[in-house]
């Protein structure tokens, strides 16, 4: 909230009263290492509400609060602004008269509001604070998404000067309005990430969707800098800084909707590379049954969360949805009477009740230590993003044998080889053996798009690929995509994952403190019943949910 205004905010806070120099001081730097904005930082800090701050900033301004939007404005009252100009200033008319007008506005600081309506409405412009989150309801309400092209943009762009300051440009309108829509199609493509290249002699835009990069046409070079310097103004980063990577969020509100946007820039011969990663909760469902697991793989992990201590790994290469899994598990938990602890890196979705701690290396907080200050907080359940050395690797199993369920991600082909990749580290076997509890392998396939699905006949090279037996497969159906105007001619639409999960047993413990090679631990897990990876993506080819191809390619 309010990311171009930090110093108003701290002064504003300081002379209210509301906060000491102190206090400031320490949320001003927790604002500089975070890229949060001050005003967040105050908010998560719980010591003042978003209520009482723009109280603060209405009364520091000389402006009017309103806690709610009005019930109804007039039609007439709506139509004194165009909805392109009451997008671009943050701003919904509420009264006007001949001479006055009283405009709600989503960034009160911004002066260029009253300056230049008041030159175009020919009207004394007043200002009313409300929550942004609210007028950017409003607008969406009154005035209705941003429906212009980005061509339609562009063409505005081109008759723009942009030899200009790239960070002066990054706050004209045109750009604002460019970087706006982008987010907006990410969003509702479903898109996981948005990569933004600037090469010698051209600038890409491209966005991943269901795990395939989708490029965009591309905009002009010269848009290079100006857009990126936008992305690093919404994400608080460093403009003049273009020499080492940084790293940011943003957070804004689509179609009423909040999202999260994780932002990496890079260094790069032609200028920053900037990817964002979206974060979007009403995409991504945080819950066990909606995750297409077998049934008897989530009543154990089920059963695995519950226990009163032990390890609970989740494995699988970046991207697979290890964290929406854990996230997924610690729901289940989270409750009044369990205290639960997460370190991530960095925090992807905020839940309610989970006391959630970003890793800052800057500042030397990283895994373990992190989880050693975790055991004197007195959790039930502790999450750990990932186990990347041997120190964070122990502390975790000292927590598990002290009576904590430890859940953690690790990089690993599959469950089994969990237990080497801890083993390599240096982890004893015996004490994996004595806390490791489970370990759920998995995959993130496309599925195929339902409006398209088509059946097919797989001949015998197909068969043989995926190693089954013909006659086992001869009264299944085998399905793909043909392409429609749903799934944008791919074929699929979504994802979903593969899972295997291996339970540590009696049998199982006694081959990890032998030392034994990822294969017998494999070959015993089956015997005992694990289905693996390559067999639950069968199970997803006979649903008709994806292709021999997917499966093939991950498993």
């Amino acid at each position: 909230m309010f990311e171009d205004h930090n110093n108003a905010i701290y002064d504003i806070m300081l002379s209210s009263g509301l906060l000491t120099k102190a206090q400031l001081d320490e949320f001003d730097e927790t604002h500089v290492n975070t890229g949060k904005s001050l005003a967040d930082v105050i908010m998560d800090s719980g010591l003042v509400d978003k209520e009482t701050m723009l109280k603060a900033i209405a009364k520091d301004l000389q402006y009017e609060y309103l806690p709610y939007p009005p019930a109804d404005i007039p039609e007439e009252t709506i139509k004194l602004l165009r909805p392109n100009m009451a997008r671009n200033y943050g701003v919904v008319p509420l009264k006007y008269d001949d001479t006055n007008v009283t405009l709600v506005a989503k960034d009160p600081f911004n002066n260029a509001i009253i300056d230049d309506l008041t030159f175009s409405l020919n009207k004394d412009v007043h200002l009313v604070v409300m929550d942004p989150e609210k007028v950017d309801s409003m607008i969406v309400q009154y005035y209705g998404e941003d429906t212009a092209s980005i061509d339609e943009i562009l063409s505005e762009i081109k008759d723009e000067d942009l030899s200009a300051d790239a960070s002066a440009k990054a706050n004209d309108t045109p750009i604002i309005r460019f970087v706006n829509l982008i987010l907006q199609q990410a969003v509702k493509d479903k898109a996981s990430d948005i990569h933004f290249e600037p090469f010698e002699d051209q600038f890409r835009i491209r966005y991943r969707i269901d795990g395939a990069l989708y490029e965009m046409t591309p905009p002009p070079k010269s848009l290079a800098l100006p857009v990126i310097s936008r992305i690093k103004v919404l994400a608080n980063l460093n403009i003049a800084e273009n020499r080492i990577p940084q790293d940011g969020r943003i957070k804004i509100t689509i179609s009423g909707r909040p999202i999260d946007l994780r932002v990496s820039t890079l260094p790069t011969q032609f200028g920053e590379s900037v990817v964002l990663r979206v974060l979007d909760k009403g995409v991504v469902s945080l819950d066990l049954e909606k995750l297409s697991m077998a049934d008897e793989i989530k009543s154990n992990i089920r059963r695995l969360v519950k226990m009163p201590n032990g390890i609970f790994i989740v494995t699988g290469p970046t991207g697979s949805g290890k964290t929406t899994t854990l996230y997924s598990a610690l729901r289940e938990v989270n409750t009044v009477d369990v205290k639960i602890l997460t370190a991530e890196d960095p925090v992807e979705y905020e839940i309610d009740g989970i006391m959630q701690v970003q890793i800052n290396h800057q500042v030397g907080l990283d895994f373990a230590r992190c989880l050693r200050a975790f055991l004197r907080q007195d959790p039930d359940k502790i999450m750990v993003g990932e186990i990347r050395d041997l120190e964070t690797a122990q502390i975790a199993v000292q927590a598990s044998l002290t009576g904590h369920v430890v859940l953690a991600t690790l990089h690993t082909n599959d469950s089994p080889g969990a237990v080497t990749r801890l083993m390599d580290m240096g982890l004893e076997p015996y004490l994996i053996a004595a806390s490791l509890e489970g370990v759920l392998g998995q995959r993130l396939v496309r599925r195929i798009c339902t409006t398209c699905r088509t059946a097919f006949e797989p001949d015998q090279e197909t068969i043989d690929k995926l190693g089954v037996d013909p006659i086992e497969i001869a009264d299944k159906k085998f399905f793909f995509g043909k392409g429609c105007s749903d799934c944008g001619g791919s074929g699929y639409r979504g994802r979903q994952g593969l899972f295997e999960l291996l339970l540590v047993t009696d049998a199982l413990r006694d081959l990890i403190t032998a030392r034994a090679p990822t294969m017998v631990l494999k070959q015993k897990a089956i015997e005992l019943g694990m289905r693996t990876l390559r067999d639950d993506g069968l199970r997803a080819i006979f649903d008709g949910a994806t292709t021999v191809d997917e499966v093939l390619k991950y498993t």
